[in-house]
C-alpha cells in the first residue's frame, strides 16, 4: 500500500513538472522555436511524471487512486495542449 508519504512526495513532484511545463508552453506560444531543448526536456518530465503516478497508483488505496487520476488528468490535458502547439520546426 501506498503511504500518504509517498503519494504526497509524488504529486508534489508532479506539479513542479506541471508548473515547469506551463513556463515552457507559454514561452514557447511566445518565442516559437527558439527553446526547442527546454520545450521537449518539460514534455518528458509530463510523461515521467504520468507514468509515476500510473505505477504508484497500483499500490494506493481508492481515495489515493482517485487524487492520482486527477493529477494524471491534469498532465494529460497539458500534454495534449503542449502537441497541439505545433512548435515543431517549420518545414
Amino acid at each position: 500500500m501506498a503511504t500518504r508519504q509517498s503519494v504526497g512526495e509524488r504529486i508534489q513532484r508532479c506539479e513542479e513538472a506541471i508548473s515547469y511545463a506551463k513556463e515552457q508552453f507559454i514561452e514557447g506560444s511566445r518565442q516559437e522555436h527558439y527553446y526547442d531543448n527546454e520545450y521537449q526536456y518539460a514534455m518528458q518530465q509530463l510523461e515521467g511524471s504520468y507514468n509515476e503516478l500510473a505505477q504508484l497508483a497500483n499500490s494506493a488505496n481508492s481515495q489515493q487512486r482517485e487524487q492520482l487520476h486527477r493529477m494524471r488528468l491534469q498532465i494529460q490535458q497539458l500534454q495534449n495542449q503542449m502537441t497541439l502547439l505545433n512548435h515543431d520546426r517549420p518545414q
